[in-house]
């Protein structure tokens, strides 16, 4: 059964894409969409400096906040959907957990930078960044167990049990099968 948003792509889901996500979800953790990735108001405001884009389909511009901070943007692309593999989404996982610890040296060939949040986000905030925050939080966070996360995550973001995506969801279950994340997390 698709949600009412996949029912309606041409009203509700551009309408929706038009407007700027941007959900708190943990300590300096935010899920959003590409609307608010590219609103610098929005991120200095909240306190964001790094955003990790999680869609193949989109390539986000440089940005410099108002106070001069560079913002550093990451991606790992991952399709919304069947076709991406385990290590992709281990990719993405780890990633948010390393923007997270990462320092922000002051060398002069570095862009200007300081810490802050970082901003997951792919298209649309439904799928791909959902399943990697909630995997990110349950596997190597330890914040809760996987299936009370991506049930967090969808009351915040206001989704269906059809998102993320089945593709996504069963991708998610491998990783957790794997056993791969949480020894991973002992490194960070």
């Amino acid at each position: 059964m698709a949600n009412s948003l996949d029912r309606h792509p041409d009203s509700l889901v551009d309408r929706e894409d038009a407007s700027s996500v941007l959900l708190p979800v943990a300590d300096g953790l935010w899920l959003g969409n590409a609307t608010a990735a590219a609103d610098a108001h929005a991120i200095g405001r909240a306190g964001i400096t790094q955003t990790l884009c999680l869609a193949v389909n989109l390539d986000m511009p440089p940005m410099t906040l108002a106070d001069g901070t560079v913002l550093r943007r990451a991606k790992v692309g991952l399709i919304d959907g069947p076709g991406n593999t385990a290590a992709h989404l281990i990719a993405a996982v780890l990633s948010i957990s390393g923007m997270l610890a990462q320092a922000a040296p002051g060398k002069s060939s570095y862009p200007d930078h300081r810490p802050g949040g970082v901003l997951v986000h792919c298209r649309g905030g439904r799928s791909r960044s959902v399943i990697a925050l909630a995997l990110h939080l349950s596997e190597v966070a330890g914040e809760a167990p996987f299936d009370d996360v991506l049930a967090r995550l969808r009351a915040l973001r206001g989704l269906s049990s059809t998102q993320p995506s089945t593709a996504l969801c069963n991708l998610a279950e491998q990783v957790r099968a794997a056993s791969v994340l949480r020894p991973a997390a002992a490194l960070l």
